[in-house]
């Protein structure tokens, strides 16, 4: 059965997220880091169903706007990055499958019994209306990015890492990619990183696909800036690559409790006639978001801030995972 794995900004169903709660590790920002899944929530719920997990529903209801469009699910997890450990969606002969891959938190780095048991919860209960599959092999949804027509974009630093799948070697994670997600070519980078990510260089804080044939990437145009020479050898990557390149600019330095924090513009959501993009305060906001609406005249490009969610390492995407 040929099997695909379709791109984001195909018509999808529903994204689903994780509303964050004080006995979360968002303790040290809880009022702020609510205010700011609202404000995603909200955006989202103009163009599409949300499902907003968690593991105290009955907290919401003075919270949550009243929309038709948003249902609540209770659920615990230990974190909020569902794009890391929620199902991911393939077709097999146009029929929709999820993928229920392992979870180990980037390598055994924080609590995860909860996330690692989050599909397997949701199956139990009946909500996911499509056949699941476990698949014994750790992958998390950000470290991955398709144009829907059969080429994979991931980085080695993750997928290769030893904190994932020791036991595979490098064809062998090549080969079950192929096989589960259905691709033929897998471009992986050798290069790019962002100070602050703890998930060993994630695709989706440094090149997405934008099309079938275009990839918005993070490119650094300040020198002096720590990132300059590694961004800069994933750019000659990428131009090796056949595909159109759309560069998005690296924000200005962002800082909490001291640490440098990874702020990305290529964190964007692709949602039902939209796209939804982090934005940091940054004098290049305006610059990222009006590249992003020259490419998109026929979708609204809309940007939502996310200086609170870096806060903890991640950003929109991260925080997201969308189902067809």
């Amino acid at each position: 059965m040929p099997t695909r794995l379709p791109a984001e900004w195909e018509e999808q169903d529903y994204i689903m997220l994780v509303f964050p709660t004080p006995n979360s590790d968002w303790k040290h920002s809880i009022y702020d880091i609510q205010k700011s899944y609202l404000a995603l929530i909200k955006t989202i719920i103009k163009y599409q169903k949300c499902i907003v997990a968690c593991d105290e529903i009955s907290k919401l209801s003075n919270i949550l706007p009243k929309s038709k469009n948003i249902k609540l699910l209770q659920i615990e997890t230990d974190d909020t990055w569902i794009r890391d450990f929620g199902g991911i969606s393939i077709f097999q002969d146009d029929k929709l499958k999820i993928l229920n891959f392992r979870f180990n938190a980037w390598g055994e780095k924080f609590p995860h019994t909860k996330d690692n048991l989050f599909n397997a919860k949701l199956k139990k209960i009946g909500f996911y209306k499509a056949p699941m599959k476990d698949i014994n092999f750790v992958l998390e949804g950000g470290s991955i990015d398709t144009n829907g027509k059969g080429v994979l974009l991931s980085t080695q630093n993750c997928i290769f890492n030893q904190n994932r799948n020791p036991k595979f070697s490098k064809n062998q994670i090549l080969d079950i990619l192929k096989k589960s997600l259905g691709v033929e070519q897998i471009i992986v980078l050798q290069n790019g990183s962002l100070i602050g990510d703890d998930t060993d260089s994630h695709i989706d804080t440094l090149a997405r696909f934008i099309d079938e044939e275009s990839i918005a990437y993070v490119k650094c145009y300040d020198k002096s800036d720590k990132h300059f020479e590694s961004l800069s050898k994933m750019e000659k990557e990428l131009k090796k690559t056949k595909f159109h390149l759309v560069p998005l600019p690296l924000p200005s330095p962002k800082y909490f409790l001291g640490k440098r924090l990874p702020a990305t513009y290529i964190n964007f959501i692709f949602i039902n006639g939209a796209l939804i993009v982090p934005t940091y305060k940054d004098k290049f906001d305006k610059i990222a978001l009006d590249i992003l609406s020259n490419f998109f005249p026929d979708r609204d490009v809309i940007g939502v801030d996310a200086s609170i969610f870096i806060r903890e390492h991640g950003s929109l995407h991260c925080a997201t995972m969308n189902y067809y």
